[in-house]
């Protein structure tokens, strides 16, 4: 215990003086790793009498405490030390400008919801607005996607106390133009959207458009759908760009399709982007089921919805690889705009 305790202390005074994580680390090794002074003390317990071994691994203990408490302080001390170098070099001085004077034209994303936006009220579809909260009525079932429905495992929701959520797709805005409008009903919706998700393509918050045409009778069919969305990704993309529909699944469409382009990387013959299929994917669309009709009350109409994401869109006009690049204010990407 005496060697024990000096070794303890040696170290301990070597702690004071040390400035960076790695030498750090290194003391914590020679006391607390596999073979450190402490590890081996309380191997050695089982070697003792037993009217001593409760002694002795008090003492060892107090040692240990000591040890982590003083580790734990510089550590703490070197951290900070650490973030504040950072942040100095990440500086910026806001009050600076640069002489040579720029036009921006926004951030990318809100270039392409505007470009959207201007599309499609062309075309006199009406710009619609609704809460960033809603409720599981509007977000879920009226969408026909009761409770347990499997289709909103995909859909990781951030949920409140109150059974309140932040919305996981602009579709609720749908539900309430209905609830509010009388037909013939054709709007868009543009905004930010919300789901427990982060990497290289998604991201806990993200922006989406929706479309929706509703009119009486049942004379909308798939083809009104086709042609507008066709024509709307020839006015993104350019008009050399193929467009293909391919057979999917939406609970509130019905029969529902993703819409997929010719990869602007490789021109449609392959590449690793497109997975070598030659095509991207980059929206869903579909005809309205007809549970989603009756959740607001509706009876013998038709119609088409669509939603697209807005930093999709983004990447592929823009050729910009991740995603967290639109939020992490890079100004390298940024005053590309």
């Amino acid at each position: 215990m005496i060697e024990l305790k000096q070794k303890i202390k040696e170290i301990i005074k070597k702690l004071n003086d040390v400035s960076d994580k790695e030498t750090l680390e290194t003391l914590r090794i020679e006391i607390n790793g596999k073979k450190g002074y402490l590890t081996q003390a309380f191997s050695k317990l089982g070697e003792l009498r037993n009217d001593l071994k409760k002694e002795v691994a008090s003492e060892i203990n107090a040692l240990k405490k000591e040890f982590e408490n003083i580790f734990n302080t510089k550590k703490e001390e070197i951290d900070l030390k650490d973030l504040e170098q950072r942040l100095k070099q990440e500086k910026i001085d806001t009050s600076l400008f640069k002489k040579i004077g720029f036009v921006s034209n926004g951030h990318p994303v809100y270039q392409m919801r505007d470009i959207i936006i201007e599309y499609f009220t062309n075309l006199n579809f009406s710009l619609q607005d609704g809460p960033f909260i809603e409720d599981d009525f509007h977000n879920f079932e009226a969408l026909n996607l009761p409770k347990y429905h499997p289709a909103r495992d995909m859909q990781d929701t951030f949920y409140f106390k109150d059974s309140m959520l932040l919305r996981t797709h602009t579709s609720p805005t749908q539900i309430r133009t209905m609830e509010q409008n009388k037909l013939p009903i054709r709007m868009i919706c543009t905004g930010a959207t919300f789901r427990r998700d982060y990497d290289m393509t998604h991201s806990p918050m993200f922006h989406q458009c929706e479309g929706l045409v509703v009119e009486e009778g049942d004379h909308i069919s798939f083809a009104h759908l086709k042609y507008i969305l066709e024509q709307f990704v020839k006015h993104i993309f350019g008009s050399n760009v193929r467009v293909r529909f391919r057979s999917s699944f939406f609970p509130f469409t019905e029969p529902s399709a993703e819409v997929d382009v010719s990869c602007m990387f490789c021109n449609g013959d392959g590449c690793r982007v497109c997975s070598h299929t030659g095509f991207l994917e980059i929206l869903g669309c579909g005809i309205v089921n007809h549970n989603v009709f009756k959740a607001v009350g509706y009876k013998n109409v038709s119609g088409y919805a669509f939603g697209m994401g807005i930093e999709r869109l983004a990447m592929l006009k823009w050729g910009i690889n991740d995603l967290r690049s639109f939020y992490e204010t890079d100004l390298r990407i940024l005053e590309q705009f």
